[in-house]
C-alpha cells in the first residue's frame, strides 16, 4: 500500500529567509532544542549534512514502537526549495514499511511570504497494512510551525521588525 499526507502553512517571511533553516541542519538543532517531545538527539554518522548525509535520529524515551532511525538526505536544491530524507534503516522500516520519506518544500508566495509544505510519502507491505496507522504528519505541522515561530519572533517572543 502506497500513500501520501501532505500539510502546508503559510509564513510571513521571503522564502530564502525560511529556506536557511530548511535547506541545512540547523533544522535539526532547532527541533532537538525546541521540540525535544518529537525528537530526542540528532547525530550525523555521514556527510556535513548535504545531499547524501546520513542521520540518526533518536526518539524521545517512551516513544510507541520506534527508538531510532537512521534517514540519509536524498535532495537539496536549493533552487527549488526542496529537500528530500529518506529513512534508510529502522523505525517504520522495521514495522513493515519498504519506503518512508519526508519533504520539505519552501515556495515563494509573495517578496514577504511564504508556503511551508511537508510532505510524507509511504509504502507498507500488505501484510502489515494495519502499521500504515502509525503515519502522522502531525509532528511535521509542529515543526513547521516552530519555525514559523522562530523566523517571526525574537529570542525574547517579541514580534521582530
Amino acid at each position: 500500500m502506497f500513500g501520501t499526507i501532505s500539510e502546508e502553512i503559510e509564513v510571513h517571511v521571503p522564502a530564502n529567509e525560511a529556506w536557511k533553516i530548511y535547506g541545512t541542519i540547523q533544522l535539526a538543532h532547532i527541533v532537538v532544542k525546541e521540540l525535544p517531545n518529537i525528537i530526542h538527539k540528532v547525530d550525523i554518522l555521514e556527510g556535513d549534512g548535504g545531499v547524501g548525509s546520513v542521520l540518526k535520529v533518536t526518539f524521545p524515551p517512551g516513544t510507541p514502537l520506534l527508538t531510532s532511525h537512521k534517514e540519509k538526505f536524498v535532495v537539496i536544491d536549493d533552487d527549488k526549495r526542496v529537500k528530500i530524507a529518506q529513512v534508510v534503516e529502522g523505525g517504520l522500516l522495521d514495522l513493515g514499511f519498504t519506503l518512508y520519506k519526508v519533504k520539505f518544500e519552501v515556495i515563494e508566495k509573495g517578496k514577504e511570504i511564504c508556503i511551508t509544505k511537508s510532505t510524507i510519502e509511504y509504502e507498507v507491505k500488505e501484510e502489515a497494512v494495519a502499521n500504515a496507522s502509525f503515519v502522522s504528519i502531525q509532528p511535521f505541522v509542529a515543526i513547521m510551525n516552530l519555525v514559523a515561530k522562530y523566523l517571526t519572533q525574537g529570542k525574547d517572543g517579541q514580534a521582530s521588525a
